[in-house]
């Protein structure tokens, strides 16, 4: 089972590289086979498509938005909370390969716009913003709480091409989403 979750994982790895490198529409199950030095074949006992292999991605990526979003669930509805929610959210964001992910997302748009795991993906960010924003806030505080949250996606736009770390950008990106969070 373990050989299954690394090929799976390393299956991921190659993919998601070669999309952010290509673009998903100019590759191909075949490039991905061959960059991992295995037969179509051994790809399709894991992946069927490509559609297969963005929807593992963004499993992935919704399985750990849901975690924060029960963990915030369970909290009082504090300006702490929202500054250790935005923590959190960073930290996850650098663990693994979710902020190549979200890179890849973000750069695959058009291609992906109307993929099923995509709109679960908006779906469950948008229930993420609910905690970091109260219905009754004023409308400039309900905006700049919910770009505290995208403040640590832009750092990987904006500051992306920069000779900075990783670490570095994310130091940034962290510090602006904490400005910007209000009660």
């Amino acid at each position: 089972m373990r050989e299954h979750v690394d090929t799976r994982t390393r299956i991921q790895d190659v993919a998601l590289t070669l999309f952010v490198e290509q673009g998903y529409e100019a590759t191909s199950l075949r490039e991905i086979a061959e960059a991992l030095g295995v037969t179509k074949a051994a790809l399709y006992y894991h992946f069927k498509t490509k559609d297969d292999i963005v929807a593992s991605l963004a499993e992935d990526r919704v399985r750990a938005v849901e975690k924060l979003i029960a963990w915030a669930s369970s909290q009082p509805r504090t300006e702490e909370t929202r500054r250790e929610l935005l923590r959190r959210y960073s930290d996850d964001l650098h663990r693994d390969r979710h902020h190549e992910i979200m890179r890849f997302f973000e750069r695959n748009q058009t291609s992906l716009k109307n993929h099923p795991t995509m709109e679960k993906t908006r779906h469950r960010m948008l229930d993420l913003l609910t905690f970091l924003v109260e219905p009754n806030d004023p409308t400039a505080t309900r905006l700049r709480n919910s770009m505290a949250l995208f403040a640590l996606h832009a750092a990987w736009i904006v500051l992306g091409d920069e000779t900075i770390s990783d670490e570095e950008r994310r130091a940034a990106a962290l510090e602006v989403a904490l400005d910007l969070v209000r009660r």
